[in-house]
């Protein structure tokens, strides 16, 4: 297992996994200043080959973005379609380091993806957040 280098992060897009406390799954897009858990970059990997399992689940639902959202954040809601919450980083929140412990929703599932529903060799790497997806505009990242 190869870790993942946090000192290549800052200014990298890097997208990584967490499950909320109902299990439910998230992708959270970092975009170069979001902070990003240990456990996420313990295996570059496995991180990869959860991604590849990640983008071959059949879709699931239609795309569901907040109305009024820009035609990029529609990009990047992808993986809502197979069931993953999806967060990005919130660069104007940064603090003096550069980076942000807020996501901000992007799109949120009708039917969530459970960590339940992922193989065991993947969930090492998919960080564990307190709350729930879903139940307000952000989340936050502390601690890394």
């Amino acid at each position: 297992m190869t870790p993942v280098d946090r000192r290549e992060l800052p200014g990298m897009e890097f997208d990584w996994l967490a499950a909320d406390e109902a299990g439910h799954l998230a992708q959270m897009l970092s975009s170069g200043a979001g902070r990003v858990p240990e456990v996420a970059l313990a295996s570059e990997e496995t991180l990869f080959a959860l991604h590849l399992f990640l983008d071959e689940l059949p879709v699931r639902e239609a795309l569901n973005v907040p109305e009024g959202s820009f035609h990029f954040q529609a990009l990047l809601a992808q993986p809502q379609r197979r069931g993953l919450f999806v967060y990005d980083a919130d660069a104007e929140g940064a603090d003096s380091t550069g980076r942000t412990g807020e996501y901000v929703l992007i799109a949120a599932p009708v039917q969530p993806l459970t960590l339940e529903q992922v193989p065991e060799e993947f969930r090492g790497v998919i960080a564990r957040i307190p709350g729930r997806f879903g139940g307000s505009e952000a989340v936050r990242v502390e601690g890394v």
